[in-house]
């Protein structure tokens, strides 16, 4: 009998997926399903940037490229930076990666181990865990309060530092809740850092580009007092709807970049030519469309909250970024994952249950409003008349 290493048994999964091949099958059976489970744009990749990965395979880009991302691209993620955050990246310390996941698992790997802790955010995107856990890493929580806004606190963090601690996972604008910390709350973290120099810390700032109601997103490049253990992830996947390119990038401190690139080079050996030029052209191309994006996000984000205010039973504070919206369900009296297979089944309507996020999901779904103005209103009224005729049970 074949028996792989007992790692495996602990490595998880992002329920995401499996609700959208369920939603699939369902559809397959002539069913009709609207998706606010997956977290993906519905708008195409714009044709500027299409164009630039169709011509760089006719100009004949179709051999490897560096392990580290063409230099062309490493400058264009530097310049991004520079205008988005006014801070200086060299091109040098940035990698290029088939997607935002390759930075998370690099960077656990990195520092998780038996012994180790790992702090992550819960509710938060679950390969964090999945992750830590393979490793053998103690995963320690940080619970992220929808008192807060869905906001961490620097305080709980801070407080759930120990002498085992070796790397710390941020996420801000958040998945699942659409939550967006405070400059303020991220300068009392790194203020607090200070006492705990040995403790990594892991950006994931792939929503960076999306906030509303005259939020910033503060980025922790912008803190030159931790860039020496600051590992940064981004990607093209959700900002230029380029989910299926598996584009991301990540800027590493000098000591971690060479451990970075035998990764690279032992796991995936380099992104594939065509998409990268394709993201030459994202980054360094007209902006607008990301802006056009965003205001239609804007405007489902209001139907949305509005919507779900309105359901028997629920409540939606205002995300503050990302395409989610985390609304509270315990007024229903469903679990939540037993709600949102049941409206999956029974409605029609695909969601995600807070628990597929971590132990404080509980009591919460996740919807994505990255689906057009009238599926989010037809699911709205399906889950309406779903919660006004089906008891929990």
């Amino acid at each position: 009998m074949l028996q792989i290493v007992p790692a495996f048994g602990r490595i998880g999964e992002e329920n995401a997926f499996s609700v959208l091949a369920r939603a699939g099958a369902l559809a397959a059976q002539g069913r009709d399903i609207v998706n606010l489970g997956i977290g993906q744009p519905d708008m195409p990749t714009p044709p500027h940037i299409v164009e630039a990965g169709i011509r760089a395979l006719r100009d004949g880009h179709h051999g490897y490229t560096p392990a580290v991302g063409i230099p062309g691209l490493r400058e264009a993620v530097a310049r991004d930076i520079h205008r988005r955050h006014r801070v200086e990246v060299s091109p040098d310390s940035v990698l290029i990666v088939p997607g935002g996941k390759v930075t998370m698992f690099m960077a656990i790997l990195m520092f998780g181990e038996p012994g180790a802790e790992i702090l992550y955010p819960d509710p938060g995107f679950p390969i964090y865990r999945s992750m830590i856990e393979f490793t053998g890493a103690t995963p320690v929580p940080v619970p992220i309060r929808e008192r807060n806004g869905f906001a961490f606190s620097a305080a709980e963090v801070l407080d759930l530092v120990t002498d085992r601690t070796r790397l710390l996972i941020l996420n801000s604008p958040a998945n699942p809740t659409g939550g967006v910390t405070p400059k303020a709350e991220i300068d009392a973290l790194v203020a607090g850092l200070a006492a705990h120099p040995n403790v990594a810390v892991l950006s994931d700032e792939i929503y960076g580009t999306m906030t509303y109601d005259g939020e910033t997103h503060t980025s922790l490049l912008a803190y030159p007092e931790i860039r020496d253990r600051l590992i940064y992830l981004d990607g093209a996947s959700k900002t230029y709807a380029m989910t299926g390119w598996r584009l991301g990038w990540s800027v590493w401190p000098q000591p971690l970049y060479d451990a970075a690139r035998k990764l690279a080079v032992n796991s995936h050996s380099c992104v594939n030519a065509a998409t990268q030029y394709a993201g030459i052209a994202a980054l360094d191309g007209p902006q607008n469309c990301v802006a056009e994006m965003l205001a239609e996000f804007d405007r489902r984000r209001a139907i949305v909250v509005s919507g779900l205010n309105e359901l028997p039973g629920v409540s939606c504070v205002t995300p503050k970024g990302a395409f989610y919206a985390f609304p509270n369900i315990s007024g229903t009296g469903w679990r939540a994952k037993a709600l949102a297979s049941a409206l999956l089944e029974e409605a029609g309507v695909a969601t995600i249950g807070g628990p597929d996020f971590g132990v404080h999901g509980e009591g919460y779904i996740r919807l994505s409003y990255a689906n057009s103005a009238e599926n989010i209103r037809r699911a709205l009224e399906r889950v309406r008349g779903f919660l006004e005729a089906r008891r929990p049970g």
